[in-house]
């Protein structure tokens, strides 16, 4: 599987219009080339350098269906997406996309998509833990893009 973006190139500097300095809002995101087994895919956008343990979850979003193989830039912060799937609560709690904002330094952050052989049976807003777990032995595919981002007043300072 591959994943990709249209707003930023892997290994590159993720776009200030997608972190907290700019408008906060989710980039564009596709993929190919799934397993045929695929019945639903889990999308997750994680920072492992943030200081909480096991790092800190901006999105989460599954039940994506097979068919799909694109997600739209700036999701709307709602529980259900048409067309898409469930959003889940990021680390801050909130539903939906919370865009990069590190306390300091260059964090690097993984968008990762995961294509599972089932629809997990969970509600909206489930925690990146549920969602993971749900998915532990489902997991046919994976894919991931990195992306590095550091905050403009950081850099000035």
């Amino acid at each position: 599987m591959k994943l990709t973006s249209s707003d930023f190139q892997a290994g590159g500097v993720n776009p200030i219009q997608f972190t907290c300095e700019g408008d906060d809002i989710s980039p564009e995101l596709s993929w190919r080339d799934a397993p045929s087994e695929t019945e639903t895919f889990v999308l997750t956008l994680r920072d492992p350098d943030a200081r909480k343990p096991g790092g800190f979850t901006h999105w989460v979003v599954y039940n994506i269906p097979a068919s799909v193989g694109h997600i739209k830039r700036n999701v709307a912060k709602q529980l259900v997406i048409s067309g898409l799937g469930l959003q889940g609560k990021n680390d801050s709690g909130e539903v939906g996309y919370m865009g990069p904002c590190p306390p300091s330094g260059r964090h690097r952050y993984f968008a990762q998509l995961f294509a599972l052989d089932t629809e997990l049976k969970l509600k909206a807003g489930a925690s990146h833990e549920e969602v993971r777990s749900a998915m532990e032995k489902h997991i046919v595919g994976r894919a991931e893009l990195m992306v590095t981002y550091e905050k403009k007043a950081e850099r000035a300072a």
